[in-house]
């Protein structure tokens, strides 16, 4: 018996069989400006970009990879393909160190614009995803809503734009992990350690001025044995749920305020 063996991620046939998602896109909204796509291996970009510039060549197409594993963009700064190590991402689904050749040397030269997003904002977008359209989407799906929430595509405000949610291959802990992950990022989880009295009363005097500014507790912590103050405070450490980055600006305020010893969480210091 004769076997033939179809490479899945570079082979002719299945670039053109990955290019039926454009004629999809094409037939349900023909007048669409863009079309971001996912890149890994670079089948669905070669794919999609042959189907839809053969049909209409004003539609730009933009590869969008992670910022951590960005082959495609490196093998377009090169000329060529080229191995590209690649580091741990959320976007695991595009984790290819080495984009296909035909699938370069069909998307090269069609692709309008390449973008490499952070993990930041896959965690945000996998996070609007699950609340905004009820959908769960892996961080390799959620790549191209990444990249229009970090501002990469100033240029397509206003217009029409398709993103493919190609994937939902997440691991229900994982998941949970990206949602706190993305609710840090969108600066909705403030995490605070504050040095307070200790005596009875500090806490609910802490836990009303929170509420009373509208924010939730999440989670608190008691830190006494290993505090450098006195034998009469404690340190307490506080995530707290808050709406967005304004009301967590507003909460920022009130706490540094009312309290004296006092540090918060930052993310850039990481």
């Amino acid at each position: 018996d004769l076997f033939l063996f179809h490479y899945s991620f570079d082979h002719p046939h299945i670039l053109a069989g990955q290019g039926s998602l454009g004629l999809e896109v094409l037939d349900q909204v023909p007048d669409v400006d863009a079309i971001l796509v996912p890149t890994g291996g670079g089948g669905l970009l070669a794919g999609i970009a042959v189907a839809v510039k053969s049909l209409n060549p004003r539609v730009q197409i933009i590869s969008v990879e992670s910022e951590r594993a960005s082959g495609f963009y490196a093998s377009t700064k090169a000329g060529h393909p080229v191995f590209t190590e690649c580091q741990s991402t959320l976007a695991d689904g595009l984790a290819v160190p080495l984009i296909g050749a035909n699938a370069y040397a069909t998307a090269a030269p069609l692709v309008d614009k390449v973008v490499c997003v952070s993990e930041e904002y896959i965690a945000i977008a996998i996070l609007r995803l699950v609340e905004m359209e009820k959908a769960v989407v892996e961080g390799a799906g959620a790549t191209g809503l990444a990249a229009v929430l970090q501002g990469l595509l100033p240029e397509l405000k206003g217009k029409k734009v398709v993103i493919p949610l190609c994937g939902g291959n997440i691991d229900t802990t994982v998941l949970g992990r990206v949602l706190e992950r993305g609710l840090v990022a969108d600066k909705r989880l403030l995490k605070v350690w504050l040095t307070v009295s200790d005596r009875p009363g500090s806490l609910a005097q802490m836990c009303k001025l929170f509420s009373t500014a509208g924010a939730s507790v999440k989670d608190i912590y008691h830190e006494r044995a290993w505090l450098k103050s006195d034998m009469f405070s404690v340190q307490i450490q506080v995530v707290l749920e808050v709406r967005d980055s304004e009301h967590a600006a507003e909460l920022t305020r009130i706490i540094s305020e009312t309290y004296e010893h006092v540090q918060f969480y930052n993310e850039n210091a990481q």
